[in-house]
């Protein structure tokens, strides 16, 4: 099964016309792919947030690599929190209005952005400064969106090892370029909320029910939502009492964007930032294990900058 039959079915599914929700099959997704020889990890330091987003995705081969003409073009951050952006315990504005506005360059027929946030969406949208960046652009085209419930579409995850099914937002299935934008903070239950945690903000249900086996769920959702693109915002990182924190002395400047193809390997790298080791976050282990990526550092080409 190939990306294009298994969305005909969400189409099928959606329209009513599809009595048994859609399958993913792990052929022909990452999983089912041979790795590259080496996964390429991209990180940039800096004050100048935008120049930041510009040289990663410039390093990556540029956006023209991701976008097409008339693509629709998601970009998922974290809005999941009210909080402000000092606080961090959301994706900075200027990463995501960066992305927005490289999109459009590249040709976006329209760009999406969206989360399932955890406290009242309205305060976490204004909040977080995201809403309020994005309509400044004033460009039709870009679409800070509240999610809609009907949306939702039950999958069946054919190699799901603790999680077999489970809903997920039809627009994130559809898209045809998916930009995780996750912020890297602590997280009480998971060690870690990085780009593979960020999948939480785009599945529907109870999701407090997979906190139960949260980091084998982890990987299992990400054999469905799997990025073109990961780029993990630590301009500032929560250090404790994540992932919603509240004050600003859990908070460390770092003033550094990772970005890569590889969303195992991006998130490997950004572990190292809160001085553990990718095989301490067993979300990491467990996608590694799936086959969505490298753990491994000593097998990336990893390069830094100074921008």
């Amino acid at each position: 099964m190939d990306r294009r039959s298994f969305l005909k079915q969400v189409t099928l599914w959606s329209a009513g016309l599809l009595t048994v929700p859609p399958l993913f099959d792990i052929t022909g997704n990452r999983a089912g792919a041979q790795l590259p020889d080496v996964s390429d990890i991209f990180v940039a330091k800096g004050k100048d947030i935008q120049a930041m987003v510009r040289h990663l995705v410039d390093a990556l081969g540029g956006m023209h690599q991701f976008v097409s003409t008339g693509d629709t073009v998601v970009i998922k951050p974290n809005i999941g929190w009210d909080r402000s952006v000092a606080q961090g315990a959301n994706t900075h504005p200027d990463v995501v209005t960066s992305l927005a506005a490289m999109a459009l360059e590249a040709g976006a027929g329209k760009i999406q952005v969206f989360d399932r946030p955890c406290n009242e969406k309205r305060r976490c949208y204004q909040n977080s400064g995201i809403k309020p960046a994005l309509d400044a652009m004033k460009d039709r085209r870009v679409v800070c969106e509240y999610m809609d419930d009907r949306k939702f579409v039950p999958v069946k995850i054919k190699n799901g090892r603790s999680l077999r099914e489970w809903s997920f937002y039809r627009d994130a299935l559809a898209a045809d370029c998916y930009i995780n934008v996750p912020v890297a903070k602590h997280h009480g239950s998971a060690g870690l909320t990085l780009g593979l945690k960020n999948a939480m903000g785009v599945i529907g249900g109870h999701r407090g029910r997979l906190h139960m086996d949260l980091s084998p769920r982890i990987a299992d959702l990400n054999l469905v939502i799997q990025p073109d693109l990961t780029l993990v915002d630590a301009t500032r990182i929560m250090l404790r009492n994540g992932p919603s924190g509240g004050s600003l002395s859990d908070v460390k400047i770092m003033d550094t964007l990772v970005a890569g193809t590889d969303p195992v390997a991006v998130d490997a790298w950004a572990t190292t930032l809160f001085d553990l080791k990718p095989e301490d976050i067993r979300s990491t282990v467990e996608a590694f294990e799936r086959g969505l990526g490298r753990m491994d550092l000593s097998e990336c080409r990893i390069q830094i900058s100074d921008v």
